[in-house]
């Protein structure tokens, strides 16, 4: 994470950067992993929030590091069910 700029860190840290994605009780399947991927190429950042009792804390991990190596992206941001994607 260090190789991200401070500037990219503080706008997905920011409260009105809202979640633009969600996976819900279908889980993580492939339209979503596309979904996120086509919003990553519009702009450079996608938060994406999990719905609670989904996943297990050790598995969300995981969930962030797949979506990354899927999408071509960064995890840049996870916390708790939230997790934000960069592209640069």
């Amino acid at each position: 994470m260090s190789d991200v700029p401070a500037s990219v860190l503080r706008e997905a840290k920011s409260r009105e950067f809202q979640p633009s994605v969600r996976i819900g009780k279908a889980g993580l399947t492939s339209t979503v992993v596309e979904e996120i991927d086509a919003q990553l190429a519009k702009r450079r950042l996608v938060k994406i929030k999990v719905n609670k009792g989904l996943f297990e804390r050790e598995q969300r991990r995981e969930v962030w590091a797949y979506l990354a190596e899927s999408t071509r992206s960064t995890v840049v941001l996870q916390r708790g069910n939230i997790g934000v994607l960069w592209r640069p």
